[in-house]
């Protein structure tokens, strides 16, 4: 009988499993696309079309060297067409490593008896948050164990004091939070207290590989794990990112089922994920993971350009897990956030901590060690605007909003000028002399290939502003 995939697909129901391990295997063994074919999905994604999960499948079993070439190609024509030059970065904060479940490709799991465990303390935070200020940051993760000590009250409490702080020009205007599932009264909370992103990574979506890497703790779960986001979406927290762990199976797999959760949040509350992240398998304290399903550099980045392709107005998030030289290569066909300057174990940015990594204190090995500010360099000497706008966030453009302001490309319009904004304040508050002239050739290349005379003239009057004293502007 020929294959029908339909036959497969789960309903899009709320707060429902909604991954059918046989209908992506399916897509994935039956599909051998001609280059036809191939070509024709990589036309509909570039004229920022979203993908099918058939076509999702064209282009994970596209093998032919040239044809994963123009995947690339499409990528970074279509990354361009949306998302300008622009990259913008964070800081990733961790609050505490305590955690009750066993994942074993993790350092901080419970069984982990070589694990040194901490929460900072309120002080220790503030201290923490200054550090980053003095270095620029404006956008924050928050990360935290899986731990009943890290519950909606505590995360609440943390983001306002994470808002809350301010020393010289610096504040945080962008706290996302990367955690546990919470209740549905827990996401209320959290969304009450003005949380940006609520990042949950099912890490596998493969359910046998899952139960094996994930044998005790509410983690253990796979189905509440699952559905977690559609109770955050149910509680009016429209701001998602989901992610997968690459390296425990798969990585076709793995992609195939981030497009099918995109599709169902998407299906069921007409907004899918703002973020989607792709974190690879790296060493950490005792990790326990055989080595069948790792992933290459060069799948990785084939991977990463497929996923730009499928899904044309997520953000995509790649992490200082991989190397300087990946992440400069990637960031031309697919990811639109960075890290930059990046410390892991608790308490080190304000330590200054620049030893050699303690992998007992941290979750993972940081390989990417460049500072904040050598990260900036090195993408406006690639002619990049490094950003750190959270204006949609404040606006309201988010959620289904997002999505009106996004999918027909107007917010390329409000991003660049932000963009530029936020490199000015760095430049003017933060930027060494060399890196400063960088950025302002950078900012005048910018203004003179704007084609709007109008936006032009408003954004020259706002750097001036700048310039004057004044901070916070945005469009």
């Amino acid at each position: 009988m020929k294959f029908n995939p339909q036959i497969y697909k789960l309903p899009d129901v709320p707060r429902q499993p909604f991954i059918d391990e046989q209908e992506i295997l399916d897509y994935i063994n039956n599909s051998k696309p001609s280059k036809e074919r191939v070509r024709e999905v990589i036309k509909k994604a570039v004229d920022k079309n979203r993908l099918s999960l058939e076509e999702t499948a064209v282009l994970v079993n596209a093998n032919d060297p040239e044809l994963i070439e123009e995947i690339k190609q499409g990528a970074r024509e279509l990354k361009e067409k949306v998302y300008g030059n622009r990259i913008v970065l964070f800081a990733p904060l961790y609050i505490g490593n305590k955690c009750a479940n066993d994942c074993k490709y993790c350092g901080f799991r419970a069984s982990n008896k070589d694990a040194i465990r901490q929460t900072l303390t309120d002080y220790q935070i503030v201290k923490e948050i200054e550090a980053l200020e003095d270095n620029g940051q404006k956008r924050l993760i928050l990360v935290y164990g899986e731990h009943r000590e890290y519950d909606a009250d505590y995360i609440a409490h943390t983001v306002s004091l994470a808002y809350s702080v301010k020393k010289g020009n610096g504040e945080i205007r962008r706290v996302n939070i990367n955690a546990a599932p919470l209740s549905d009264e827990g996401f209320k909370k959290v969304k009450d207290a003005g949380i940006g992103t609520y990042q949950i990574f099912q890490e596998t979506y493969h359910k046998p590989t899952y139960e094996r890497y994930h044998p005790s703790g509410k983690k253990a779960d796979y189905d509440y794990r699952l559905t977690s986001l559609d109770r955050a979406q149910d509680q009016g927290l429209d701001d998602v990112g989901i992610g997968a762990l690459f390296g425990l199976y798969d990585w076709r797999f793995e992609v195939l089922a981030l497009v099918r959760h995109t599709n169902h949040l998407e299906a069921c509350y007409n907004v899918g994920p703002h973020t989607i992240s792709f974190p690879r398998i790296q060493n950490a304290s005792n990790l326990d993971i055989d080595d069948n399903y790792l992933v290459s550099d060069a799948d990785f980045a084939r991977l990463i350009a497929i996923l730009r392709l499928a899904v044309p107005y997520t953000g995509m998030i790649l992490t200082a897990r991989e190397s300087a030289r990946i992440r400069n290569e990637v960031i031309h066909f697919g990811v639109s956030q960075i890290d930059g300057g990046t410390k892991l174990e608790l308490g080190s940015y304000s330590m200054n901590l620049n030893q050699k990594q303690d992998l007992n204190k941290e979750q993972f090995k940081v390989n990417d060690d460049r500072s904040l500010n050598e990260i900036i360099d090195e993408l406006l000497k690639d002619n990049m605007i490094p950003s750190f706008c959270t204006a949609c966030y404040r606006l309201g453009r988010t959620g289904e909003h997002f999505m009106e302001f996004s999918v027909p490309g107007f917010i390329k319009t409000k991003c660049t000028p932000n963009a530029i904004l936020t490199l000015a304040e760095y430049v003017l508050d933060y930027a060494p002399e060399d890196t400063a002239t960088r950025a302002w050739q950078v900012i005048d290349k910018n203004l003179e290939l704007m084609d709007d005379p109008k936006m032009k003239e408003s954004l020259e009057k706002r750097l001036q502003k700048l310039r004057d004293g004044q901070r916070d502007l945005y469009y």
